[in-house]
C-alpha cells in the first residue's frame, strides 16, 4: 500500500531534498505552499508533474501554517500516513526584526499542525515529525550538546522552537500521538536561501571570482556552527518516523566550524583570498549571539542507525562547483545585454 505524506515548508531547502527521497521511497507526497504573486516552486520543478498526469506523486496545496481551520481541513482530507512539519521563518536574524510573526508561524503553526493531526489520529494512525533546532540550546550550558541538555534561547526563532518543542512533547503524551522533534544542526546545500551566511559566502566566492562583484559583507566571523548536509538530514527525518516509538533525536556532525573556515574552504577551493574581499558589516550582528554550537548525535547513531556522510569541507566544495556554474549563466546573461 502506497504510504502518503504531507510536508509544510515543502518549497524550502529541506522541504524539497524531503520530497525527493519521499518519491524515491515510492510514497505520494503532498506539499503545503503559502499563495503569493508569484511562483516560488523553483526547488520542486525538476519533480514536479500535472497533477492530473497518472504517473504524478506530488501534488501542491495552498494553505498557510497561521490558518489552523485550513491545516485541519487539509489534514482531515488528506489522511495523510506521516506529517513533516518544516514550514517556518526560519532566519535567526529577521526573528529580531519580527519576533510576534515569527512566534506565530514557528510556535503557533506547530500547533496548529499537532491539533489537526490528533483530530485525524481519532480514526487513523498518523506520525508527526517537528522540526527543531539546535538554536534552542542558545546560550549553551554543555558541549556538546545532547538530547538532554537544557535549551537556553536566544532569539525569538529559538523561542518559538522551543514552544513547538514542547508543544510535541505534550501532545505525544497527552494524546497519545506518534510525534517527534528532531533537533537538527546547520544543515546546508546548494538549495539554501541566499540570505543565509553559507549560502552567501559560496555565492559571493564564485561571483567575485567570475569578476561580477568585489566585495561581501559579513558579520561575526568567529560563530561556530557544526555544518551538516541537507540532503543527510532529511533522510534523519524519515527514519525518525519509522523508528517503532515516537522519541526526540539530535542530528549533527559532531564538528564545529567557524565561519572564517568556511570562508577558507569556499575561497580557498576557488584559489583566492577571502580577506581581500570581506567586510564586517555590524548590522548582520544579532543582538544576542550565539556563540558556539555543537551536536552530539550518538542516540540517532546507535537507536536510528542514521550518521552524516558530507563533511564540512566537502559540503563547501559542493556548494561552490554549484553556484560557480550559476555565476558563470549570469556573465553570460550580462554580457548579451
Amino acid at each position: 500500500m502506497t504510504k502518503r505524506a504531507l510536508i509544510t515548508g515543502i518549497t524550502g531547502q529541506d522541504g524539497s531534498y524531503l520530497a525527493e527521497f519521499l518519491l524515491e521511497k515510492g510514497y505520494e507526497v503532498h506539499g503545503i505552499v503559502r499563495r503569493s504573486s508569484s511562483f516560488n516552486t523553483a526547488r520542486l520543478d525538476h519533480v514536479y508533474r500535472d497533477p492530473h498526469d497518472p504517473t504524478a506523486n506530488l501534488f501542491l496545496h495552498y494553505g498557510d501554517l497561521t490558518d489552523g481551520q485550513n491545516i485541519t481541513n487539509l489534514v482531515l482530507d488528506l489522511q495523510p500516513d506521516e506529517i513533516y512539519n518544516l514550514g517556518a521563518q526560519s532566519h535567526v536574524r529577521v526573528s529580531f526584526d519580527s519576533p510576534v510573526y515569527t512566534l506565530q508561524v514557528v510556535g503557533g503553526g506547530a500547533l496548529n499542525v499537532l491539533e489537526a493531526a490528533r483530530q485525524l489520529n481519532k480514526s487513523k494512525e498518523v506520525r508527526v515529525y517537528q522540526a527543531s533546532s539546535s538554536e534552542m540550546y542558545g546560550d549553551v550550558l554543555e558541549t556538546p550538546q545532547t538530547e538532554n541538555t537544557p535549551f537556553r534561547p536566544q532569539s525569538p526563532y529559538a523561542c518559538a522552537k522551543v514552544y513547538a518543542f514542547y508543544q510535541t512533547v505534550n501532545y505525544r503524551q497527552a494524546y497519545d500521538l506518534f510525534a517527534v522533534n528532531g533537533i537538527l544542526y546547520n544543515h546546508e546545500s546548494p538549495r539554501r536561501g541566499e540570505t543565509f551566511v553559507t549560502r552567501k559566502i559560496t555565492r559571493a566566492a564564485t561571483r567575485i571570482k567570475i569578476g561580477l562583484q568585489e566585495k561581501v559583507y559579513l558579520g561575526n566571523l568567529e560563530a561556530r556552527r557544526d555544518w551538516g548536509y541537507a540532503r543527510d538530514y532529511v533522510e534523519g527525518m524519515w527514519m525518525m518516523l519509522q523508528h517503532h516509538e515516537p522519541d526526540d533525536f539530535v542530528l549533527a556532525t559532531g564538528e564545529t566550524y567557524r565561519i572564517r573556515d568556511f570562508l577558507d574552504y569556499s575561497f580557498g577551493y576557488l584559489d583566492l583570498d577571502w580577506e581581500k574581499h570581506v567586510e564586517i558589516d555590524p548590522r548582520y550582528f544579532r543582538p544576542t549571539e550565539v556563540d558556539l554550537l555543537l551536536g552530539d548525535a550518538s542516540k540517532a547513531r546507535s537507536v536510528l542507525g542514521w550518521s552524516p556522510r558530507v563533511t564540512c569541507r566537502e559540503l563547501a566544495q559542493l556548494m561552490v562547483d554549484h553556484d560557480l556554474e550559476l555565476a558563470k549563466q549570469e556573465a553570460a546573461t550580462e554580457s548579451q545585454c
